[in-house]
């Protein structure tokens, strides 16, 4: 008598890629989740392979192999590598390498993104990783309750929102792991102070890396108040990013903030600063068009608080950085498509399904 059996899988994000090894052993599929852009894992790839160690932090790293032919100074490649070049020969660090190349032969690998953006970067991981099922099933929806303690009451920052004129604010954070130098913090407060747009300032913490000194100056809320605000501790980023009266965004380009940013449709103003989030940048300013480089680099960067002041002015400006705003607008429409039915995503999300349901059983 046939008799059927449930088949189990193992879904784990690329950070556990120790967990191809128990695939193995319970003989079940593993899939790798990738909350990353596909770029990124394209250039791991590539790195953990050919094992690049330039003397000079500078040396740019060139990657014929991925379209595009993509080259970053050693000193903008994922800062994981970085570490791993500065702690190779320990078997910690060689143990982290052998595994990420070992945990590159699941059986399918699922993508935080969606193919009008990332296109590209999927058909060559097709064909260059071991695994031939890709599927991307982004951008994936991120719950409206998340985050964690804030000093601002929502109710209060909604209705200043409302109170603003559409596209007129901009929304300034840099996530929740990075947190300023105080000459690099300064240079922020003296641009969003001097420049005249309104604007959104997640300052995360308000101490200053390294130092007992506060990010925002003495008195700075009382000099801007009406025209912006302060937020400390967590901000709720999704709904401030789809208010009306948001315009832009200066973003450290983390993953999850760039897709947040797509969706709303606002325009990007890319500071990248560490671990993937110069080749996010790449992606948004060379490649999608839909960002303006506004900075590069961690907390040894200080910006020009003028020019960056001129720059946050111009991302307000209708009239400023036309194709750029269009091209956001029109990636944030194809990001929305591609989830709905018949959407890249959809489809992906259906074949992934498919390919699941016909191993998912069989007879015994």
């Amino acid at each position: 008598m046939a008799v059927e059996v449930a088949r189990a899988a193992i879904l784990a994000d690329f950070f556990f890629p120790w967990t191809h090894h128990l695939a193995a052993d319970l003989s079940v599929p593993r899939l790798v989740f990738y909350g990353v852009g596909p770029l990124l894992v394209s250039i791991f790839h590539r790195l953990w392979l050919d094992l690049p160690r330039p003397a000079d932090p500078a040396a740019l790293i060139s990657f014929p192999s991925i379209p595009g032919s993509p080259s970053f100074s050693f000193s903008h490649l994922p800062s994981l590598y970085r570490r791993y070049v500065a702690g190779s020969g320990s078997p910690e660090w060689d143990f982290l390498r052998d595994e990420m190349v070992a945990g590159e032969s699941a059986w399918a690998a699922v993508f935080n993104t969606f193919d009008a953006l990332d296109g590209v970067y999927l058909c060559y991981l097709k064909g260059e990783m071991k695994f031939n099922r890709v599927f991307a099933v982004g951008p994936i929806h991120n719950a409206l309750d998340r985050g964690g303690v804030t000093d601002v009451v929502a109710e209060e920052l909604a209705a200043w929102l409302d109170g603003s004129p559409a596209k007129s604010v901009v929304y300034v954070c840099f996530g929740s792991q990075f947190t300023h130098g105080m000459a690099q913090g300064r240079a922020l407060g003296e641009a969003l102070e001097g420049t005249g747009a309104r604007f959104v300032w997640c300052v995360g913490s308000d101490r200053v890396a390294g130092s007992d000194g506060k990010l925002v100056p003495e008195g700075f809320e009382e000099r801007v108040k009406g025209r912006g605000m302060v937020v400390r501790g967590w901000a709720p980023q999704l709904e401030i990013l789809r208010h009306r009266a948001v315009a832009s965004f200066l973003t450290h380009c983390g993953w999850n903030s760039v897709l947040e940013g797509i969706v709303a449709g606002v325009m990007l103003l890319a500071w990248p600063m560490e671990a993937d989030q110069f080749l996010n940048a790449r992606v948004l300013v060379e490649e999608a068009g839909a960002a303006v480089l506004a900075c590069a680099g961690g907390r040894e960067i200080v910006p020009d608080p003028e020019e960056l002041g001129k720059l946050l002015a111009e991302s307000v400006n209708a009239n400023a950085f036309v194709e750029t705003r269009a091209r956001s607008v029109e990636m944030g429409r194809k990001a929305k498509e591609a989830v709905l039915e018949g959407g890249s995503s959809f489809k992906d999300m259906e074949a992934l399904v498919a390919e699941l349901s016909e191993l998912g059983l069989h007879n015994a």
